[in-house]
C-alpha cells in the first residue's frame, strides 16, 4: 500500500516523513580495461564518493546509520570491500553496512532500500549507492561456469534462460518487436550527441567528483610504469559519433544480428551515492533538501526478452502513483541496448525528448551496479536545470526484471 495520496498534485506536497536527497554524487564513469579507473578497485571508487559526500556536505558520518551499496559483480562477496571502503573514508564503525545485488538496477535498488528503511523509521539517515569495476570482474564472474547439473537442465526453459548472454536477450527483443538496426543505430548516436553536448556544457560537473587514482603504463610489460592520474570527466563518450560510423559496425552476438557494441551499452567502471534521509531531519540540521524519493516498483517478464523490462515495471508504477505518462518531466531510461530502449519508449508512448536528455549508457557507460544511482545523479540537476519536477528513472533486469522508481525535484 502507497505512503502517499495518489496523483501528482498529492505527491508535491511536502511532509515532515517524505524521504528526501540532500546530495547525490559520482564518480566519472570510465571504459573498461581502457579508461580512468582501469587500474583501480571498486572499492576505492567507492570510498572515494563516500569521502566526497561527507566533504561537500559536512555531515557528521556518526549521524549516517546505514549504509546500502548494489554490486553485481562482488569482490569479497561486496559487504567486505564495501565496509572497509566506508571506513577508510571516515565512517565509523558504529554505522552499518551491507550490499545489495538485483544485477543492472543494483544502485537504485540500494537507494530503494535505503528509503524504505527510512519511511519504516528503522533509521533516520542513510546512504544509498552502487559500485562497479568491470574491468576487474567482467567476464568469469559475470558468466556461470559451475552450475548445477538440476538446474543447467532444467526442463523449464524460462529457468534455463536466466542465463543467456545479455546480448541474445537483446537480439531477441530487436527480432520479435521490429526493432531495426538503422533505427538502433541513430538511437545510439543521438546518446552519443546528446551526452557530449551536456560533457561540454558542463552540465555533468556539478554531479562528479574528480578522482586522483592510479595509472599503469604497461607498454613495456616487464618494466610497467605507475603514476597518478586525475579523472574528472565521463571517457566512453564519442563526440564524432555519427550514424555512418555506427552503420560499419559488425554484429557483435550473432553473425546475423541487429545489435552491435555501438549500439550496446559500454562495459564501464564508477561509483555514485545519495544521502538520504526524512524532511524534518534535514531541516532540523539546516540541509538544502535537492529531491524526494516517492515510489519503486519492479516487475518480471521472460528471461530471454528481459530487456523489455522497463515496459512492464513503469505502468506498475505509474498506477502505483497515480501520475500519468504525460505528466513525468524526464525519463532515465536505462540505455543497456538500443533495441530493448527503443522498445520500451514505443511501447509506453514516451516523448523521445524527455527521455535521457543527456545521453545514456550508450555513451556514458553502465557500471551494472552504479548505474541507478548514476541516474539519479543526473537526473536531480537536469529537473532543477530545466524548472521540472517529476522523473523517472527505469532500467531492465537481466534474468527478466524490470524496476522503476518515481522521484521529483524541491
Amino acid at each position: 500500500m502507497a505512503l502517499f495520496q495518489k496523483g501528482l498534485k498529492n505527491i508535491l506536497k511536502k511532509s515532515a516523513n517524505d524521504v528526501v536527497f540532500v546530495s547525490a554524487l559520482r564518480t566519472p564513469v570510465t571504459r573498461a580495461h581502457k579508461g580512468g579507473f582501469k587500474d583501480t578497485h571498486p572499492e576505492e571508487l567507492l570510498a572515494h564518493v563516500l569521502k566526497s559526500t561527507l566533504d561537500r556536505t559536512k555531515i557528521d558520518p556518526r549521524l549516517i546509520e546505514d549504509v546500502t551499496i548494489g554490486s553485481v559483480l562482488q569482490e569479497l562477496g561486496g559487504a567486505k570491500a564495501g565496509r572497509m571502503s566506508m571506513i577508510h573514508a571516515g565512517y565509523p564503525y558504529t554505522t552499518t553496512f551491507n550490499t545489495v545485488n538485483r544485477q543492472c538496477s543494483s544502485g537504485l535498488q540500494a537507494i530503494t532500500n535505503t528509503a524504505y528503511a527510512i519511511q519504516a523509521g528503522a533509521i533516520n539517515i542513510g546512504i544509498g549507492g552502487g559500485m562497479e569495476s568491470m574491468t576487474r570482474n567482467y567476464g568469469s564472474r559475470a558468466i556461470p561456469v559451475d552450475l548445477s547439473p538440476e538446474l543447467r537442465d532444467s526442463p523449464n526453459q524460462d529457468a534455463k534462460d536466466c542465463i543467456m548472454p545479455m546480448g541474445i536477450t537483446a537480439e531477441n527483443v530487436s527480432a520479435r518487436y521490429g526493432v531495426n538496426r538503422s533505427d538502433m543505430d541513430v538511437f545510439a548516436a543521438e546518446s552519443h550527441k546528446k551526452a557530449g553536448a551536456a560533457q561540454a556544457a558542463g552540465k555533468f560537473d556539478e554531479e562528479i567528483v574528480p578522482m586522483v587514482t592510479r595509472w599503469i603504463d604497461a607498454t613495456d610489460p616487464a618494466n610497467p610504469v605507475t603514476t597518478q592520474k586525475t579523472v574528472s570527466q565521463d571517457d566512453g563518450i564519442r563526440h564524432n559519433a555519427s550514424l555512418e560510423m555506427m552503420a560499419k559496425l559488425k554484429p557483435a552476438f550473432k553473425a546475423d544480428g541487429m545489435c552491435t557494441a555501438g549500439n550496446s551499452s559500454q562495459v564501464s567502471d564508477g561509483a555514485a551515492v545519495a544521502l538520504m534521509m526524512r524532511r524534518d531531519m534535514a531541516e532540523r540540521l539546516g540541509y538544502e533538501v535537492i529531491g524526494k524519493f516517492v515510489a519503486t516498483k519492479t516487475a518480471g517478464c521472460k528471461p530471454d526478452e528481459m530487456g523489455i523490462g522497463p515496459a512492464v515495471a513503469i505502468p506498475k508504477l505509474l498506477e502505483e502513483t497515480g501520475v500519468s505518462v504525460d505528466e513525468v518531466d524526464v525519463w532515465e531510461l536505462n540505455e543497456a541496448f538500443a533495441s530493448q530502449a527503443l522498445y520500451c519508449i514505443r511501447k509506453l508512448g514516451l516523448d523521445m525528448a524527455k527521455v535521457n536528455p543527456n545521453g545514456g549508457a550508450i555513451a556514458l557507460g553502465h557500471p551494472l551496479g552504479a548505474t541507478g544511482a548514476r541516474q539519479l545523479a543526473t537526473l536531480l540537476p537536469e529537473l532543477r536545470r530545466s524548472g521540472k519536477d517529476v522523473g523517472v528513472i527505469s532500467m531492465c533486469i537481466g534474468t527478466g526484471q524490470g524496476l522503476a522508481s518515481l522521484i521529483v525535484r524541491e
